[in-house]
């Protein structure tokens, strides 16, 4: 494993979770939702700050590939499973479904694309990123959760988690329509 202050950036990522979780279930004093958005914001950052250094210092290696989406896949399903804990009912737990499935979804179709050479197909697309945008908006506001003077952050971030589960859905249509041919190939028994 490459050492390397990208890859170090993305392992702390990890680490940040569980810090992230006991932080969630500290009892409510007046600074706990702070502390919680802003664990979740250093993590956020963090993310972008890993990949723009492997790619400016020529420091991207395959464990930086592979570790970099699944420290994002985990922060995010955990503050997700949190929230749907915290505020049960479907309107918060059909958009935490349709990411966490959605997520599922393409991390098989893209392991399952691999065996067969076909990785280029299903590479991160720009509606993506804008999915990963909005994600990381909506569940700051949804952490955060009490208005910001006159910003109304819980509502905003059930408008934002909205907006991300419909970027997810096309993201998934995206990726899912570029790997459909390889999907739908009859094997050949030569």
């Amino acid at each position: 494993m490459p050492f390397n202050l990208p890859n170090l950036i993305t392992l702390s990522r990890i680490v940040l979770i569980p810090v992230f979780v006991i932080a969630f279930y500290i009892p409510d004093v007046s600074w706990k939702h702070l502390l919680v958005t802003a664990i979740f914001f250093v993590a956020s950052v963090s993310d972008l700050i890993d990949g723009y250094l492997a790619r400016k210092m020529n420091l991207t290696s395959a464990f930086g590939a592979f570790l970099d989406p699944v420290a994002d896949k985990l922060m995010v399903a955990t503050a997700l499973v949190l929230l749907v804990g915290k505020h049960p009912g479907f309107a918060l737990a059909i958009p935490a479904a349709i990411i966490v499935g959605r997520e599922i979804t393409i991390s098989a179709l893209r392991e399952w694309m691999a065996t067969i050479g076909g990785n280029d197909k299903v590479k991160v697309s720009m509606v993506g990123k804008f999915k990963t945008g909005a994600q990381m908006l909506a569940i700051g506001c949804l952490l955060f959760e009490k208005p910001l003077g006159w910003f109304p952050s819980l509502t905003a971030g059930y408008v934002l988690l909205y907006m991300a589960a419909i970027l997810t859905l096309w993201s998934m249509l995206v990726y899912l329509t570029a790997a459909w041919p390889s999907l739908t190939k009859e094997k050949s028994d030569n």
